[in-house]
């Protein structure tokens, strides 16, 4: 049943907050089990699904490639590549859960009607690791939807959870307000057996943004849905549930500077950064852009931006580059002169100048191979940049201005491994789960794999969908 109206629903076995990737694993699961679900989703029903909507693929083991997966993707190889990019801050009972679960995704989501694809050229090159849905996010909710209404659950659209009643931390009900069918909002109490929250994290609320980051979190720009504004997070913290991660941490990449500041998407991401050089608003570099294969360091330029003076940054590159990465759904700015392009990105031509003739000056190496860490580098420059490091000298040039794009925050609520939630005194919940952004931070401490965020929903999707049918039944 969807678009549900409010007058004899209010009462389910299992009430999922969040209609999102995570949420829509979470019923389907507790569906097919036999119970009752409602999902209740924030957005309008032709917006929802939170970020999922915005997503590509998902990140996934296997032992060998398909013919749509180009190779084997091991668990330790996945398990080395989040352990480097977290430096170690994760949960490893819930990280090794969850690289194992994911080798059950593929079947899983094709079961569920989902449809794959060969990954497209320039997409950080993750043919091998990374299973790409067949017309992208939006294709891959849909589905996932037709087969959840199937199953019987019902979907209540442009609804807010308000309130939470838990007591000693076993949820009873919760206060909604929706439009449902009218105009004026209307309030009504759901209950439920099992409560899952699956509604995101606060990335879309600018003020706590600001709490962890200052002022500065006014130039951020938020890739995802507008909706995940943190209400059901706040309320389950502020009901005694343990938190998990630091406010600060979140999935943040650079994006074009030009992004609307909400909703904007994956289309607004930019992947030329390891084919040039980036820029503050002083002309100056201040990381290497070489450091390792895009897919394991995009995610860190959307905090170092962040730390920048006006959290702006500008990456230059020239004609030898400008047909190597996936084209920008804006075009770059463009001269025949670092000059003239520094004037046209807003700041000091001789800073520009100087910079990129110093990088020049240092680079080093002949064998230009960007899909393998190859021996073109800088010397004697600091910051260096380690890989792909080739002058910037073969007009025109082009730039594209960045912000920081926030896509996820990382700060959650704490779970074990049946996807429970963990409250302040340690004990665990009785009837109170979580999946997907909102408990990510477990896995996710710093640092951020592409694709992941999908499998971490996907995984504790099943299993709070799976944990929480089974106490109802029991």
């Amino acid at each position: 049943m969807t678009d549900a109206e409010p007058e004899n629903l209010s009462r389910f076995h299992v009430l999922v907050a969040g209609g999102g990737n995570a949420g829509l694993c979470a019923a389907i699961t507790a569906a097919r089990s036999g119970v009752s679900v409602c999902v209740v989703e924030a957005a309008p029903r032709a917006w929802r699904g939170g970020n999922t909507r915005h997503t590509r693929n998902m990140r996934v083991a296997h032992e060998e490639g398909n013919g749509i997966l180009t190779g084997p993707y091991p668990v330790d190889e996945y398990m080395d590549d989040l352990m480097r990019v977290t430096d170690g801050q994760t949960n490893l009972e819930l990280a090794e859960l969850t690289i194992n679960a994911s080798q059950e995704l593929w079947d899983f989501l094709a079961e569920q009607g989902v449809h794959y694809q060969p990954s497209l050229g320039g997409t950080l090159s993750l043919g091998r690791t990374n299973a790409f849905f067949l017309g992208g996010g939006r294709s891959m909710l849909n589905a996932l939807y037709r087969t959840a209404e199937s199953l019987g659950v019902t979907f209540f659209y442009d609804t807010k959870v308000v309130s939470l009643d838990i007591e000693n931390g076993f949820f009873e009900s919760c206060e909604v307000v929706s439009q449902w069918q009218s105009d004026q909002p209307e309030t009504r109490k759901l209950e439920a057996r099992a409560f899952i929250a699956a509604a995101g994290g606060f990335e879309a609320n600018i003020e706590w943004l600001k709490e962890a980051w200052g002022p500065a979190a006014e130039n951020f720009l938020i890739r995802g849905t507008p909706y995940n504004r943190g209400a059901v997070l706040k309320q389950l913290l502020n009901a005694g549930v343990a938190s998990v991660g630091d406010a600060k941490q979140c999935h943040a990449v650079a994006i074009d500077g030009r992004a609307p500041k909400f909703d904007g998407g994956i289309v607004t991401r930019l992947d030329c950064v390891p084919f040039g050089v980036v820029l503050n608003a002083n002309g100056q570099r201040f990381y290497d852009e070489g450091e390792d294969f895009w897919p394991k360091r995009y995610a860190i330029w959307g905090r170092l931006i962040a730390a920048q003076p006006d959290q702006v940054g500008h990456v230059i590159i020239d004609s030898k580059s400008i047909e190597l990465f996936m084209p920008s759904v804006f075009p770059p700015l463009q001269a025949d002169s670092l000059e003239q392009l520094a004037v046209e990105m807003g700041i000091d031509s001789t800073a520009v100048s100087q910079t990129v003739n110093q990088f020049n000056q240092a680079c080093r190496g002949s064998n230009f191979d960007h899909t393998v860490h190859d021996d073109c580098h800088t010397e004697a420059l600091e910051p260096p940049k380690s890989h792909w490091a080739r002058p910037i000298d073969t007009p025109p040039y082009y730039a594209y201005t960045l912000r920081p794009g926030i896509t996820f925050t990382y700060l959650g609520v704490k779970v074990d491994k049946d996807a429970r939630m963990i409250m302040h005194n340690g004990s665990t919940s009785g009837n109170l789960f979580a999946a997907g952004e909102i408990m990510a931070g477990n896995v996710l401490g710093q640092g951020y794999l592409a694709g992941i965020g999908m499998t971490i929903g996907s995984v504790f999707g099943r299993i709070a969908g799976s944990t929480a049918a089974a106490i109802v039944r029991n």
